[in-house]
């Protein structure tokens, strides 16, 4: 069974908080008015809130420290918000200040390499796609027919070689760099313009190095001396730095030796290319081949 509850009568807290005021005013009234006779009433009562006094100051200090407290962990939390932004904002810069530099290294090589070959028509590009691994061998750059490129031209960078268009769109065309497996570069030794061939491998360029094959016995190059496109290649320009030979060792059948070639090129980082907007006349080779 429920509980009855009991019904009695009930004060409004409105009546009670009445009657604390009047009768806090009339004990005001009264210790003024009886101030002397009141003396011990008002030490007892003194030595009761004294206290009660203490206690609520403390409190209140307490409150008032952890508001206190509450108002700093504020300002701290905005202060390391506009701390945050302006690191944001500092390390965006520094991203841009870090491409802008880039983009100026990458200009200033192009300069330097544009004055290695002034006899040269040349068209900058940028690379904008490449082909398979992490190696440029097959890329796709930024210029084509409209800028006046065109298949076979030969194309540079860093310090050097670095392959041959192979296909032109309107505003794009395609690279075949010399380390791709189908690329053969007829080249020579610059010292004694002795030839040879550099063929690519990407077996090789993962090691660091492109092969060097057909090198002729007779040969005096040593190790670190340059190689460079030769005058009887049908497709690339003489005189272009290919790279720096190393390990020349005589073949299995005696008849030629073969080495490894430095490229001076970095095919893991290609940005920028120059075009070499002058193609090869081989017709002086045609020529030749003519009479063999």
């Amino acid at each position: 069974m429920k509980r009855k509850k009991r019904k009695g009568p009930r004060i409004h807290p409105k009546y009670i908080y009445i009657f604390c005021s009047i009768l806090c005013a009339i004990l005001v009234v009264l210790s003024f008015k009886f101030s002397d006779r009141l003396s011990g009433v008002k030490a007892t009562v003194g030595d009761i809130m004294s206290p009660m006094q203490s206690g609520i100051n403390k409190v209140g200090k307490a409150i008032s420290d952890k508001m206190d407290l509450l108002h700093s962990k504020e300002s701290l939390l905005e202060e390391n918000k506009q701390l945050k932004e302006k690191i944001d904002a500092l390390s965006y810069d520094n991203k841009i200040l870090a491409g802008e530099n880039n983009d100026l290294d990458n200009y200033r090589e192009l300069y330097q390499l544009d004055q290695k070959y002034p006899d040269y028509p040349k068209v900058a590009a940028t690379v904008i796609g490449r082909d398979g691994n992490n190696w440029f061998h097959l890329f796709t750059i930024d210029k084509g027919k409209k800028d006046g490129i065109a298949v076979d031209m030969n194309v540079i960078a860093g310090n050097g070689l670095v392959g041959i268009v192979s296909e032109v769109g309107e505003h794009y065309a395609k690279v075949r760099a010399i380390i791709d497996d189908k690329s053969n570069v007829s080249a020579m030794f610059e010292n004694t313009g002795e030839t040879c061939i550099v063929k690519g491998n990407m077996e090789s360029i993962y090691k660091g190095y492109i092969d060097v094959t057909m090198i002729s016995n007779s040969v005096t190059a040593k190790n670190g001396d340059s190689v460079v496109t030769s005058h009887i290649s049908d497709k690339f320009l003489p005189g272009l730095l290919v790279g720096y030979i190393s390990d020349i060792t005589q073949d299995s059948d005696g008849l030629s030796k073969s080495g490894h070639l430095t490229p001076v090129v970095s095919f893991d980082k290609l940005e920028t290319v120059l075009i070499i907007t002058t193609l090869k006349d081989s017709s002086e080779i045609e020529e030749i081949k003519k009479y063999d």
